[in-house]
């Protein structure tokens, strides 16, 4: 009796521990920054790279932990269960359930995980070693497993067999910011730049565009000195010529250029060819989006493009300037028109002009409008109303109030928008 105490109480512990071990280890792979576990593999430290090979079999690494875990605590359970049968008869086994279920809670759930966590990636690459090993001879009773799983579930009409992610790896980024902003850790403006950034997969053209009615066009029928008048009072270093109607564009003007041109003619502005100093107009099409635009920026070594829809009317404008302006926020000269078109008020309340964007409103204000179906805010409403108001009506969508102010013909010029009672807060 006293020789199968001395050796089945040690083993319980020892079990224990193992059981400890597998928490942790579970918790703590879980748990480490993959993005620095990468960093620190191309540093060359190998059991970040033990690390990595571990997570990115992260199914065989799961089996081989709980096949592994629930091994070592069935058996521990076994073990002390004789203990207590043998010291108390048949009361043992409440006994044994009562003591290894606090012990096993404790000490082999509870403690190696908030150890885990709270030093995730040094515990990670302390058992990386031990673990590989483990999975290496676990595979082939985790496979049975795995195989026996995928069975069953297909049977029961689940098909695991994709193993598709759930979130794409942007959404990952992104909740992770937005998290990270909750807390505290990242600022507004930080969190909206590198929310750009993930935005230009899902962005097209048409939603930053320069709409045409806002484009700056110079006619081509005028003459040299009203061209040279014209780009002056421009605040714009490129501006589009069109000829006959402004849908049609001919050629864009280079301040440049033109400057280069009056200095080689001496000043004379009269006999100046405008035509001979256009470049050829870059056509794109409405529906790119806006990281392929920001790619082709930069392989052509052009900051400029004219917007045209489906039909090849046109229908705007794009700058290099305003793909960047999504990602760090508006960016202004001296030279630049200042147009906010946002104005909070003291009552919390905020008077938007018609054309502002939906996600430019979201930005300065940190609201949540949708902008799925509408680029403006008075697209917003009109597609919700399915009409064109009339000023003074007033809406609520969105938990937003929306009131509007002006109206130019059918176009919605000014609103008020109350946001939600915590927004205003």
């Amino acid at each position: 009796m006293e020789l199968t105490l001395a050796f089945t109480i040690p083993a319980v512990f020892f079990l224990l521990v193992l059981s400890a071990f597998f928490s942790g280890s579970e918790t703590a792979l879980t748990a480490t920054s993959r993005a620095h576990m990468l960093q620190l593999a191309k540093d060359g430290e190998r059991r970040a790279i033990a690390v990595g090979d571990l997570i990115n079999n992260r199914e065989r690494l799961i089996g081989a932990i709980l096949l592994g875990n629930n091994l070592v605590n069935i058996l521990a359970s076994a073990l002390a269960t004789s203990i207590f049968l043998d010291l108390f008869g048949d009361a043992g086994v409440a006994y044994a359930t009562l003591m290894m279920t606090a012990l096993v809670l404790v000490f082999a759930e509870v403690l190696p995980k908030t150890y885990a966590i709270a030093t995730s990636e040094r515990m990670a690459m302390a058992v990386a070693p031990a673990l590989k090993i483990i999975m290496a001879v676990l595979a082939p009773i985790v496979g049975l497993v795995q195989w026996i799983v995928r069975k069953i579930l297909h049977y029961a009409g689940t098909d695991v067999s994709a193993n598709q992610p759930v979130l794409s790896p942007q959404q990952e980024i992104r909740g992770a910011i937005d998290l990270h902003h909750q807390e505290g850790g990242v600022k507004k403006i930080d969190r909206d730049m590198l929310g750009g950034i993930l935005d230009l997969r899902n962005l097209s053209i048409d939603e930053v565009m320069v709409h045409r009615k806002n484009m700056q066009m110079i006619d081509s029928a005028l003459s040299s000195r009203e061209v040279v008048d014209e780009v002056l009072k421009s605040p714009y270093t490129r501006i589009p010529l069109w000829r006959d109607t402004p849908e049609e564009i001919i050629g864009i003007l280079y301040a440049k250029d033109l400057l280069r041109a009056l200095i080689s003619n001496r000043g004379e502005i009269e006999n100046l060819d405008i035509g001979a100093l256009l470049t050829e107009p870059w056509f794109v099409p409405e529906t790119t989006t806006l990281q392929e635009q920001l790619s082709e920026f930069l392989k052509r070594h052009i900051h400029f493009a004219i917007v045209v829809d489906e039909y090849g009317a046109l229908q705007g404008l794009i700058t290099l300037e305003d793909i960047l302006e999504e990602i760090v926020g508006d960016i202004s000269d001296e030279y630049d028109i200042s147009i906010t078109g946002v104005r909070p008020q003291p009552n919390g309340s905020v008077y938007v002009d018609g054309d502002v964007t939906i996600r430019d409103l979201n930005r300065a204000m940190d609201w949540h409008l949708p902008d799925d179906e509408a680029n403006t805010v008075a697209g917003l409403v009109i597609h919700e109303a399915r009409t064109i108001p009339e000023p003074g009506q007033i809406f609520s969508y969105y938990d937003y109030r929306f009131e509007i102010l002006r109206r130019h013909r059918n176009q919605i010029t000014a609103l008020r928008v109350t946001p939600p009672r915590e927004s205003a807060g």
